[in-house]
């Protein structure tokens, strides 16, 4: 075999090979420094600040949890609860919505819309109202009343009240007293079928 040929089967071989990596292998690859970049001083420096940095946040942490201790004991001193401080936000949330100037805006615009609309529906009452009294005085609402009054008037001369003329409210205004004092035929009736 020529020496190149055997180095290639060396080679093939070592990439065939279906035993996994031993340990021996991971540890090697594993100290394997792909940062040879850093020097030892600076690797110290940075070590060095890391842990200052440690001690800086540790005492931060302590000095924030004092501090919110403190805070706590004089919002109970002063009667601050949550409610108290919700309340509170809310206001203030409430208070800065209505001065922004989108919430102005649209407070302006819905007033004109209701004031515009408002004076819609007072035209369309007005309108109506109109309507309504031009066909009372309409010459076939007068004969209708006319009719109206003739037939009651009929009708109570017949039944034996008295035969006089009335308006037509005067005669609704009947008709709803009547119909208001209406007695209870049906159950004097249905009893006397038992």
């Amino acid at each position: 075999m020529e020496p190149r040929q055997q180095d290639r089967e060396t080679f093939h071989a070592g990439f065939l090979d279906k035993e996994p990596l031993k340990e021996v292998d991971e540890d090697m690859v594993s100290e394997v420094d792909l940062n040879n970049t850093v020097t030892e001083e600076e690797r110290e420096e940075m070590e060095n600040e890391l842990t200052k940095l440690e001690e800086e946040i540790t005492t931060l942490k302590q000095v924030l949890a004092s501090k919110e201790k403190r805070h706590s004991e004089l919002k109970h001193k002063l009667g601050i609860t949550p409610l108290c401080e919700l309340r509170q936000n809310f206001t203030k949330s409430w208070y800065d919505m209505q001065t922004s100037t989108a919430y102005k805006k649209t407070s302006e615009t819905l007033s004109t819309a209701g004031q515009r609309t408002s004076a819609a529906f007072s035209n369309l009452g007005n309108a109506i109202s109109r309507k309504f009294g031009d066909m009372r005085n309409s010459p076939s609402f007068k004969s209708f009343e006319e009719k109206v009054e003739s037939t009651v008037s009929n009708i109570k001369s017949k039944v034996g009240g008295t035969g006089g003329t009335g308006s037509f409210e005067e005669v609704l205004s009947s008709a709803a007293q009547a119909s208001s004092q209406d007695t209870p035929t049906n159950n004097v009736t249905e009893n006397s079928e038992r």
